[in-house]
C-alpha cells in the first residue's frame, strides 16, 4: 500500500525521511504543523508505510467533538448508557483496532478525556460507557496538532504525562510559504483534478498563474491553495483558471526588487534584527538541527561554526527550537 505525498523529494524531504523511520515501528507520532499544512497526509502515509498498512485507518477531530461526547465517541457506549443511546455503539478505538488511530487536533481535547485517553494508551484497554467488560485495542497512535503543547503543558491545559506518552517521535511539518518549491507541483495536482471535477479535461496552471501563487502568503497553507484553485476553475467555467479572480480581494505582494525610495524609515530594522529573524526561522524549519544534510547551517547555505558565532553574537539559543527528545514508551 501507497499513500502519495507531493513534496516527498523537495520541500517535504527532510518530512518524509522521519516518515520512513518511524513507520515500521508502533512508536505514537505527534505530526506538528500550521492548519491546512497537510498534517492528515503525513499520517496516513506513516500508516500506508507500516506493518498496519492493510488495517483500518480512521481520523477524529478532536476539536469537533462536544465535551460530553468524548467517552462515547472514542471508547463508545453500551445501550441504554445515557439519554439517546438507543443501541451498542463501537467508539473510535475500536474502529481502529488493527490499525491507525489520527487524533487531529489532539490539543482541543479537555482534561478529563486526557486522562482516559492516558490509561488507554498506557494499558492497550478500554471500557465502552455504561459497560463493565474489558475490550482489548491493538491501535497505533498518530497525533496531530496546530497548537504549542509545551506550552500547553506549562499551563496546565494538557496534561504533561500525556504529553510524553504522545511525543515518542515528533515530527515537524513546514508551512507551505516555506516549501515552496512544491507549488508547482500541488497546483497542478488541484487544477487537474479540480477540472475533472466540472466535467472537462484536467486543467493545468499556466507560468502567469504559478508566478501569481508564488507571490501570495497562503496563511491556510495547502488546504487554503486547493479551495483557490477550486474556485479559479469554477470561476473560468471548468475550461481554464481564473487565478486573479480567486484571489479576489487578498493582498498579493509584489515581485521582490530594492525600492526606488523608501517612504518610512520605521519599517526598516536593523541589519543584526533580519539576520536573527531569518536564522530562528531556518531553526524552526530544520527543528533546531544546526549540522548536516538537513540543518539550518545548509539551509542558510553557510558553515555550521560560521552559523553557531552568529548565533552567539545575536543571542540565539538553539535548543528553543530543538524537537524533544524521544521519551521512551510506559
Amino acid at each position: 500500500m501507497s499513500e502519495f505525498v507531493i513534496g516527498a523529494s523537495a520541500g517535504l524531504k527532510p518530512v518524509m525521511e522521519r516518515v520512513l523511520q518511524v513507520a515500521p515501528t508502533d512508536a505514537p507520532v505527534l505530526v506538528l504543523g500550521e492548519t491546512g499544512s497537510g498534517k492528515e497526509v503525513i499520517a496516513r502515509a506513516i500508516h500506508a508505510r507500516s506493518r498496519r498498512a492493510h488495517g483500518p485507518v480512521v481520523r477524529v477531530n478532536c476539536g469537533a467533538i462536544p465535551s460530553e461526547l468524548v467517552d462515547s465517541e472514542l471508547f463508545g457506549h453500551e445501550r441504554g448508557a445515557f439519554t439517546g443511546a438507543v443501541g451498542t455503539r463501537k467508539g473510535w478505538f475500536e474502529r481502529a483496532d488493527g490499525g491507525t488511530l489520527f487524533l487531529d487536533e489532539v490539543g482541543e481535547l479537555p482534561r478529563a478525556a486526557q486522562v482516559r485517553l492516558l490509561r488507554v494508551l498506557q494499558e492497550g484497554t478500554i471500557e465502552r460507557v455504561g459497560g463493565n467488560e474489558t475490550i482489548h485495542v491493538d491501535v497505533r497512535i498518530v497525533a496531530a496538532t496546530h497548537r504549542h503543547l509545551e506550552s500547553m503543558v506549562a499551563d496546565g491545559t494538557f496534561r504533561e504525562d500525556l504529553w510524553y506518552r504522545l511525543s515518542v517521535f515528533p515530527i515537524r511539518l513546514p508551512a507551505l510559504r516555506d516549501r515552496l518549491e512544491d507549488l508547482p507541483a500541488l497546483a497542478a495536482h488541484f487544477a487537474e483534478s479540480a477540472g475533472k471535477r466540472l466535467g472537462g479535461p484536467g486543467l493545468s496552471p499556466t507560468a502567469a498563474d504559478l508566478d501569481l501563487l508564488r507571490r501570495y502568503a497562503w496563511p491556510g497553507n495547502v488546504r487554503e491553495l486547493a479551495a483557490v484553485i477550486e474556485r479559479g476553475a469554477i470561476l473560468g467555467n471548468g475550461k481554464r483558471l481564473e487565478l486573479a479572480a480567486a484571489l479576489g480581494g487578498v493582498t498579493v505582494k509584489p515581485p521582490s526588487r530594492p525600492p526606488a525610495v523608501v517612504h518610512d524609515a520605521e519599517e526598516i530594522v536593523t541589519l543584526d534584527e533580519a539576520t536573527a529573524a531569518h536564522i530562528r526561522r531556518a531553526l524552526a524549519a530544520r527543528g533546531g538541527r544546526i549540522e548536516g544534510p538537513f540543518g539550518a547551517a545548509r539551509l542558510l547555505g553557510i558553515n555550521p561554526h560560521t552559523l553557531r558565532a552568529r548565533m552567539r553574537k545575536l543571542g540565539i539559543e538553539w535548543s528553543h527550537f530543538r524537537e524533544p527528545p524521544m521519551q521512551p514508551s510506559r
